[in-house]
């Protein structure tokens, strides 16, 4: 039945008591704070030994679920009642032999000091120190001739019985010994290692004892040993177990060389790991301690494991071989000793006896073969000097030689001289392989003719001739230097004769399968070199071969039919197995329950681990405040002191607790990982114990600021309650960001601590804890760490040393990667063949679609599925044929999976390899200029060029050490892909930014770094590329990210050039379209928008920008980048890339200008034209004339218009609305303008009804309704539809009646402008910025206003619909324009205005003084003053009834009005009125008439008669009002509105001037192109394209800061300066380059003449230097001979010259 896994995890859980305070495991009744505080004080004390169990401590109490996970696994279950007996017997056992091995001293035979044993024996001090001793063997002892210890010696010799009996009784359990074979148990020998058996026997090793007398104890010795042997049998656990024992094993005994041998038996991992020691010291032990077979046994089991060949052991082997010279290398090469060699073979006692210097040799030579196998160039080449062809071929060929020296010799002449990397000549160009083939017939003739008699055959020759002999046929023929020997046309009768034998060899009775199937591929080989070769072969034999063929592919078919035929026939069996299978069953069950508690608990093992982080991160929150600990801790006392801890650690070789801290302090810097919801919550529950209920957890939920994913609803819940509560000061230290937490880290030490432990680490581990903890610090480019490096390694000279690590390692990963990496040449062969016929010319996206390659994949698919299928049968076969064999790995270790790994498996040499070259890109991350400088040149005695040596490694890697560049497939794997990836991004950092110096050391270093970059972007890296394209697509992206890296920000183009050195640009613009196109098929398949970096398209934009960046230098590649005319399949990607990548220029701080080449980033399609209209149109010059401070300052807005639009086109309706906003616009000016027509027409609506239309005309309007509805549909034109609507309201307003259809107009109209409104604010995103912002939008508010007019014109009156009619300001440019020059210039015509108003005051004072009766108007009077009251009053209400108007009384008011006025009027015909009795009035008469006269105020006064005095001031005063007012200061009014419009007009004519005549960017006027490489259209489409600036701008914004180039980081840090510099100002680098060709090419031709003449002047020096030595040579021969000659002249004239 299933297992409720909830309640055995809920009982896991409660043994730490859970939630609760106090628990049974609670230590100090407060829930472990106390506990917690007593270590973190024992942690600051300065004794280191109490420091380091403070924190063992500290981290065991973290571990708890950890360790009861571990004590889970180890659990192992007795099922069978053997099983238990077993165990009591082991109990029983190992207590006894426990008890013996510790009283050891009152019974092991002493010698002469019997006597002193008797004393201290039971002292338990004596178990624990023997154990401490070196181990010796230990023995028993014999009768001792005194009568006095005749107790003891019964004692003593059943003590020797005992444990005798014991050790055999164990052996015998661990293995079971069958007729034929022995096999491991496994079961028992776990039993074993869980009760600690092999403890026991190692303490009884250590025993002291007297090695020549006493015999027994020397027999239990050898049966201990047994026991070893036997326990670690094909158990790799065991093993690993026992190889922590190494050094007791590391002494001269026979016995312990025989343990050592089955601890590295077949296990690959420890071979690999083998330390130098261990080999020299068998080696010493050949020369010191005589030549025993058994050392070599031991040397060739840890050469070659688990079928595989170890380099590196090769290696070692082989050097300490050679340097012990004489003493271990024994060969019989010349005259004497060959005699002597046989003599031996000769003699039957030398070939019996196991120890015998022929047997010797035989292992060496063995030996020798094993260390040259698997093509190791390095060991062949040391053993073709030691054991020369000729001697092989002399012994071999000796008539007394016997099977088991040949089959050493042949086996060797195999591995180092046929089956080589390089070509052995004299193999193929000399007679001894011939020789050695007549001599393999003989052989051949001896097995076949002794074929009847099986009893005194001879085995070994039978072996010799089926495996070796074959073996080496088979190379030989197959090797790929033999094709081109010609001997074999000269020798053709002995081959044919091999073939011969071969064929009866296959034919002998007594092959077994494996000996059968290698003479099988013999024959084959042969039978294939015989065709190709055109060898003459006789008939009869050929038909036969041709047969064997034949058969054995019957043979598969026959296998086929056994296997299920011994399926019918398991059900017999099936009762036998049902109980082993009931055992199996039931431990595999516990398996599953253990290994899924384990998955389930995980996340609580993790959550505990992570609360001691934070923990640790802020210990102050543990004590109580105001204490001194609290403020040591907050002061960052107890990290400082963590981190000084961590170095001691180092030095008292206390490594784990050393890479627990270092792991610890790591932790600090990740973000976390999520915990599960049980997980979290006991994150919560410890958070709480350990803190008090702090609010503030710590780091960690702070870290989620910079954590990338979607949070977990915990943790916004969480974050939200921290933020509610809490004092400032709890909070803030809690919430460090990242790079806070890195400086607090820096400032207590942590950097100092990283470069001491990688100076001085010893171990492996701590070394890449120091780096991984580096990487940490470095993470995220923090410039502070970075500079906190720099001064640290520049101060102390620190920095050679320093280097010189990493130097070494590097160094080291290439020897090891020249050593171990193994070319599949078997698939090379192969993947020619399948590969080029198909994939040359079939273009990728076509063969997607194909359904013949598909149907290849599935055959390929059903071939693995049925070898899976077959291993699993035969799995189930094995395993039901022998139970105890074949568990799954009982011990959920991984040891045992550890074998089926792949073969492609890094060694940790190389994988160290990935953390470096990490830590190395983020020292210069950033670009930062000092550090990148620093890993080239440290300015040290001796320099160590880490970025030659990067490049290098990268040769190394990609195999261009051994193979041709075609061939980088081959060395490219999913083990190494990441590390050649990492690489690549490393040397990219290190040129970024530009570093010249970085980019020309990578470019003319002379190792093939740069052809191997190159080749990764041009070459298919197959068979990577076949089953995960993703990784091969990011290699190539990284590759083309180097490569422009390279060539960043140059002037000059010898980079350039280097790279196109070796690069066919074909080749090139193939990859890209090839890039191309697979995304196209990619797209297909997966229908989401979303890029990710190394999505085919990116990879091929990326290497298209490398291409174009490229053909600025090459015109071949400029012609093949240009999209040709006839629309190819690749002209489609080219288009594509060309239309998606951008150029512009800019200045460096330096004020040189560079051009820029990006890809336009995603986001900006999503940029309508209207902002690009708007913006193109609107964007003002500033004072300098200059567009791009506005420009810059719109780009914002723009960017998170881009945003929001990206947003938009996720909701399909209000996108929908927003792309149509112009049309429903037109459509509300349309209602408008209609409704306003009908209202003007037919308003008051009393007289319109409808339905009254007589029936033709009622026709009429159905047909035009018909016929506009027809062409609507055929034509969609505006016209048409404006047809169809006209004449359907006309339809509407006939059936259904005038203000239905208004009503419904208006309902419309409303809904219309809402959606309008809705798309509105979609399309400009007004709403995501908050309800101020809507507020202060005025077109937003001027639409809202308008909607409001609306619905008022709905449901109030219909008037309102009039003021609808403004729109067509809000729509029509020009007639804005016209307002604007009335609003523009409001000020002067206000202040024009206010001068009018003054003058009419004046005016005013002055009638009123002197004209006082002038004022005289006449008027019309409306007789009854009451109806105008009434009528007031009751105007509103009939505005809005809309009614005829009518009086209280009930009368029609209009025909009353009439009749009254008429009365009066004749009656008052010359009614008229004083307008002058107060002053107010007499301002009022003047400014409404006056400035209304034509002719000013005079026009209205009375006319005076010229008799009256004041008549000349009447006129004055007349006149001077038409002057001052009418025509001064109106016509100013007037004047200024006219000159505002004209100022508009040119304003606007020279705005488009100049938008159609200078640049926007770099404000150069278009004559400046005149006559030049570049046009103006060109130039502002191409070089300086404003919308290339902003998607740059863009770009900069959306990409990850820690990718930026290097002049993108200089743009972002110009941008975030608010900086304009770096946008070029009336300069552009084609009218400057068009200058500096010329003097360009002066200059190179200048540098060649230099160039040139240098050389002269070298060799002339070279010459001079040479005459000058044969000078000095002739003039010392001449005074040699005369001081032999003239002794006397010697010093005649000193002067003269010799």
């Amino acid at each position: 039945g299933t297992l409720d896994f909830e309640h055995i995890e809920e009982q896991a859980e409660a043994i730490f008591g859970g939630s609760d305070e106090n628990t049974p495991l609670d230590l100090d009744d407060h829930g472990g704070r106390t506990f917690l505080r007593v270590l973190l004080h024992l942690t600051m004390h300065d004794y280191p030994p109490l420091v380091s169990g403070a924190l063992h401590l500290l981290f065991r109490h973290f571990s708890q679920r950890q360790e009861v996970l571990q004590a889970f696994k180890q659990v192992q279950l007795l099922v069978t009642s053997q099983d238990v007996e077993n165990y009591k017997q082991i109990k029983a056992d190992l207590d006894q032999l426990r008890l013996l091995v510790e009283k050891s001293e009152l019974w092991v035979f002493k010698g002469n000091a019997h006597d002193e044993s008797m004393e201290g024996g039971d002292n338990s001090t004596g178990g624990s120190e023997l154990k401490k001793k070196k181990d010796g063997d230990f023995a028993k002892g014999q009768t001792a001739s005194s009568d006095a210890v005749v107790t003891i010696e019964s004692t003593s010799s059943k003590n020797y019985r005992v444990i005798k009996e014991v050790l055999i009784r164990l052996s015998k359990l661990c293995v079971q010994e069958g007729s034929s074979v022995r096999k491991s148990r496994k079961q028992q020998q776990r039993l074993l290692r869980n009760m600690g058996a092999h403890t026991v026997v190692l303490d009884l090793l250590q025993i002291p004892y007297e090695k020549a007398e006493d015999l027994r104890m020397q027999e239990i010795m050898k049966l201990a040993h047994k026991f070893l042997q036997n326990f670690c049998a094909g158990n790799p656990q065991n093993q690993a177990l026992l190889h922590k024992h190494i050094n007791l094993f590391l002494n001269p005994g026979i016995l312990e060389a025989v343990t050592m041998q089955h601890i590295f038996m077949n296990n690959f991992q420890l071979c690999s790991e083998i330390n130098e020691r261990v080999v020299q010291h068998f080696v010493h032990c050949i020369e010191t301690h005589g030549r025993n077979v058994q050392y070599l046994k031991f040397l060739q089991t840890i050469v070659k494991a688990e079928g595989k060949f170890i380099k590196k052991c090769q290696d070692m082997v082989m050097a300490e071989l050679v340097n012990a010279g004489e003493d271990v290398l024994i060969f019989y090469n010349d005259r004497a000793s060959f005699q002597i060699l046989v003599q031996m073979m000769r003699s039957e006692r030398d070939r019996m006896d196991e120890n015998s210097p022929l047997m010797y040799h035989i292992h060496l030579v063995e030996l020798l073969a094993v260390c040259t196998e698997g093509k190791n160039v390095y060991t062949e080449i040391k053993c073709n000097s030691l054991l020369p062809l000729d001697d092989i071929v002399r012994v071999s060929t000796h008539e007394d030689c016997i099977p088991e020296v040949k089959i050493a010799y042949i086996n060797f002449l195999n591995h180092c001289y046929v089956d080589t990397e390089v070509e052995m000549k004299e193999i193929y160009t000399s007679n001894h392989m011939w020789k050695l083939f007549e001599n393999f017939l003989v052989d051949i003739c001896r097995v076949c003719n002794n074929t009847t008699d099986r009893k005194h055959t001879d085995n070994v020759l039978e072996i010799y001739v089926t495996e070796i002999v074959m073996s080496i046929v088979t190379t030989f023929f197959s090797s790929p230097f033999s094709d081109q020997s010609t001997s074999l046309q000269t020798r053709q009768p002995i081959f044919v004769q091999l073939l011969q034998g071969v064929f009866r060899v296959y034919h002998c009775p007594w092959l077994s399968a494996t000996q059968k199937a290698s003479v099988e591929s013999c024959i084959k080989v042969l039978s294939e070199v015989a065709k190709s070769r055109a060898i003459a072969i006789p008939v009869d034999l050929d038909s036969q071969v041709n047969n064997l063929f034949l058969k054995s592919h019957n043979i598969v078919q026959k296998t086929a039919m056994s296997w299920r035929m011994s399926a019918r026939n398991a059900a017999r069996r099936d009762s036998v197995l049902a109980a082993s299978r009931d055992y199996r069953n039931i431990i595999e069950r516990l398996q599953d329950i253990v290994s899924a508690l384990e998955d389930r608990l995980r996340p609580l093992v993790q959550a505990e681990l992570s609360v001691l982080v934070d923990v640790l991160h802020r210990p102050e929150l543990l004590f109580p405040e105001n204490t001194e600990a609290r403020r040591k801790c907050e002061s960052g006392g107890f990290i400082c002191k963590l981190i000084k801890h961590t170095k001691q650690l180092l030095e008292e070789n206390e490594e784990k607790l050393c890479i627990k801290v270092l792991q610890t302090l790591r932790e600090m810097m990740t973000k976390d990982r999520g915990y599960g919801e049980k997980g979290e919550a006991l994150r919560q529950i410890l958070v709480n114990r350990y803190h008090g209920n702090v609010r503030s957890v710590g780091r960690r939920e702070s870290l989620t600021n910079f954590h990338n994913g979607p949070l977990s609803a915990g943790g916004i819940n969480k974050s939200l309650e921290r933020g509610g509560g809490g004092t400032a000061g709890t909070l803030s230290q809690g919430e460090m960001s990242l790079a806070e937490v890195q400086c607090h880290l820096d400032k207590e030490g942590a950097s100092d601590l990283v470069i001491d432990l990688i100076m001085n680490a010893t171990s492996d581990r701590v070394f890449h804890e120091s780096i991984l903890l580096a990487i940490a610090l470095l993470e995220g480019g923090n410039t502070t760490i970075q500079h906190s490096f720099y001064c640290r390694l520049m101060e102390d000279k620190k920095s050679e040393k320093f280097f010189k690590v990493f130097y070494d390692r590097m160094k080291l990963a290439q020897q090891e990667i020249k050593a171990t990496v193994t070319v599949n040449t078997s698939d090379l062969g192969n993947k020619k063949k399948d590969g080029e016929s198909t994939e040359r010319d079939v273009p990728l996206r076509r063969r997607a679609k194909e359904p013949p390659a598909q149907l290849s994949d599935e055959v390929r698919e059903q071939l693995l599925e049925a070898s899976a299928a077959t291993r699993k049968a035969y799995n189930t076969f094995r395993r039901e044929a022998d139970p105890e064999d074949h568990f799954p790995g009982a011990d959920g270790n991984p040891a045992t999976g550890e074998k089926n790994k792949d073969d492609g498996e890094m060694s940790a040499v190389i994988a160290i390899m990935q953390p470096i070259l990490r830590f190395m890109q983020l020292l210069c991350e950033n670009h930062n200029r000092d550090l990148q400088n620093f890993l080239r040149c440290q300015n040290n005695k001796t320099n160590y060029n880490l970025v030659c040596e990067t490049l290098q490694f990268l040769d190394c890697i990609c195999g261009s050490t051994t193979g041709g560049l075609g061939l980088l497939g081959l060395y490219i794997n999913e083990k190494n892909v990441a590390l050649i990836n990492q690489t690549l991004e490393s040397l990219t950092e290190y040129c970024q930014g530009p570093c010249h110096e970085n980019q020309n050391c990578i470019a003319t270093h002379e190792s093939n770094g740069i052809d191997i970059i190159i080749a990764l972007i041009l070459n298919d890296i197959n068979p990577l590329g076949k089953k995960r394209m993703d990784l091969v697509l990011e290699l190539k992206n990284n590759a083309s990210k180097l490569l422009l890296a390279i060539m960043e920000s140059r002037h000059d183009s010898e980079n350039a050039e280097r790279i196109l050195y070796n690069m066919r640009p074909k080749e090139l613009v193939e990859v890209i379209k090839k890039a191309y196109l697979q995304g196209e098929v990619e797209f297909e398949e997966t229908e989401d928008g979303e890029d990710h970096a190394a999505s085919p398209r990116n990879v091929g934009h990326n290497i298209y920008i490398l291409a174009h960046q490229l053909a600025r230098h090459n015109k071949e590649l400029q012609q093949m980048l240009k999209p040709g005319s006839q629309m190819g399949e690749g002209d489609e990607a080219l288009e594509y890339y060309a239309k998606h990548t951008a150029q512009i220029e800019i200045v460096r701080q330096d004020r040189t200008m560079e051009q820029i080449v990006f890809p336009v980033p995603n986001i900006c399609e999503f940029l309508t034209k209207e902002s690009k209209l708007r913006v193109y149109y609107t964007t003002e010059r500033d004072e300098q004339g200059s567009k791009i401070n506005d420009f810059f300052l719109s780009s914002e807005d723009l960017f998170n218009e881009m945003n929001w639009q990206k947003k938009l086109r996720g909701q399909p309706v209000l996108y929908w609305c927003s792309r149509n906003m112009t049309f429903w616009s037109s459509i509300s000016f349309n209602l408008a303008v209609l409704m306003n027509l009908l209202v003007a027409l037919f308003y008051p609506f009393e007289g319109v009804r409808g339905g009254t239309l007589e029936a033709h005309l009622s026709g009429l309007l159905w047909t035009a309704v018909c016929i506009s509805l027809a062409i609507v549909i055929a034509l969609p034109k505006p016209h048409g539809i404006r047809a169809l609507i006209a004449s359907t309201i006309l339809r509407l307003i006939f059936s259904v009646g005038l203000e239905p259809t208004l009503y419904l107009l208006g309902a419309f109209n409303v809904g219309n402008k809402v959606i309008f409104l809705t798309s509105f604010v979609g399309n400009r995103g007004t709403f995501t910025k908050g309800y101020m912002a809507m507020i202060l939008d005025v077109e937003f508010l001027y639409h809202l206003v308008y909607t409001i007019i609306s619905v008022m014109g709905l449901f109030a009156h219909e008037f309102f619909y009039s003021l609808l009619l403004f729109d067509l300001v809000y729509r029509e440019e020009t007639l804005l324009n016209v307002i604007k020059s009335v609003t523009r210039n409001g000020r002067s015509i206000i202040l024009t205005a206010v001068l009018a108003l003054i003058l009419v005051y004046l005016f005013s004072i002055v009638g009123f003084l002197f004209f006082k009766d002038d004022f005289i108007l006449a008027v019309d009077k409306v007789p009854n003053k009451t109806f105008w009251a009434e009528d007031a009053a009751s105007l509103s209400e009939e505005l809005l009834t809309a009614d005829v108007c009518r009086l209280g009384n009930g009368e029609n008011c209009s025909t009353l009005y009439s009749m009254e006025s008429n009365e009066l009027l004749a009656e008052n015909e010359e009614d008229s009125e004083h307008t002058c009795e107060t002053l107010f009035m007499c301002i009022i008469t003047v400014l409404s008439h006056g400035l209304r006269s034509g002719g000013g105020v005079g026009d209205v006064l009375r006319k005076p008669s010229k008799e009256e005095p004041l008549f000349a001031a009447r006129v004055v005063y007349d006149l001077l009002f038409f002057f001052m007012v009418i025509i001064i200061v109106l016509n100013l009014i007037f004047g200024v509105i006219i000159d505002t419009f004209a100022d508009l007009r040119s304003e606007k004519q020279k705005k488009e001037e100049v938008l159609k005549t200078t640049c926007f960017i770099c404000g150069l006027e278009r004559d400046k192109f005149d006559n030049k490489t570049v046009t103006f259209e060109e130039h502002i489409k191409d070089e300086h394209n404003m919308w290339h600036y902003l998607c740059f701008i863009v770009l900069v914004k959306v990409k990850d800061s820690t990718e930026y180039t290097g002049p993108e980081s200089y743009v972002a840090e110009m941008i975030k300066e608010r900086n304009l510099d770096w946008f070029p100002r009336m300069r552009a680098m084609s009218l400057v380059s068009s200058d500096a060709e010329g003097e360009q090419n002066e200059l190179r031709s200048l540098q060649e003449k230099l160039e040139s003449t240098m050389k002269l002047v070298t060799n002339l020096s070279g010459q001079l230097s040479e005459l000058k030595e044969q000078m000095t040579e002739q003039r010392k021969q001449k005074q040699r001979i005369g001081l032999l000659g003239h002794p006397p002249h010697m010093n005649i004239n000193p002067q003269q010259p010799a």
